[in-house]
């Protein structure tokens, strides 16, 4: 069989390469830590419910052609009064092929889809962690990428000082 210049399954390869491509292509836990300062007291029947407070935190790097690490990090601190009853910190990473993108829509592209596509696996990671800590389960309501990006280039606009690709709720 012979295959000419220009035609076959060459031309269809390279017009599927055109279009926008986005694929995880590995996740990660990066880091976890899970703290019970006050255990066994904070676990017997009757202790206060805790107020939980979270921050977010998503960061993304270039780590070769096309290849980004983009990393999603949940700091959840639940305290009663004054006390912290429990602590989590996980910070979760994912490795994307990124190709075809608009550098315009390239930063968007990795601070909203790439930590929407991380979210579902690290929100179990947190909630499993808190469940073995004696806990009830801590389901993190979706979080909002859209408005955590915006709010990352509002302070952007006003102070210039970047801080290299991290968001914060």
């Amino acid at each position: 069989m012979t295959e000419t210049a220009g035609g076959g399954n060459g031309e269809a390869a390279a017009t599927e390469n055109k279009g926008p491509r986005l694929a995880v292509l590995t996740q990660y836990v990066k880091d976890l830590s899970f703290e019970n300062p006050k255990a066994p007291r904070s676990l017997v029947p009757g202790a206060p419910r805790p107020e939980v407070q979270l921050r977010v935190n998503v960061g993304a790097q270039p780590i070769g052609d096309n290849h980004y690490e983009v990393t999603l990090a949940l700091n959840v601190e639940a305290k009663a009064g004054d006390e912290s009853v429990f602590v989590v910190e996980l910070t979760y990473g994912g490795v994307f092929l990124v190709a075809n993108i608009p550098q315009e829509h390239l930063q968007s592209v990795l601070l909203i889809q790439c930590p929407s596509l991380l979210f579902p696996y690290a929100r179990r990671i947190v909630s499993d962690a808190t469940r073995d800590g004696g806990f009830l389960p801590l389901n993190i309501d979706p979080i909002d990428f859209v408005a955590l990006f915006q709010r990352r280039l509002q302070q952007q606009a006003t102070a210039p000082s970047g801080d290299g690709g991290t968001a914060t709720a």
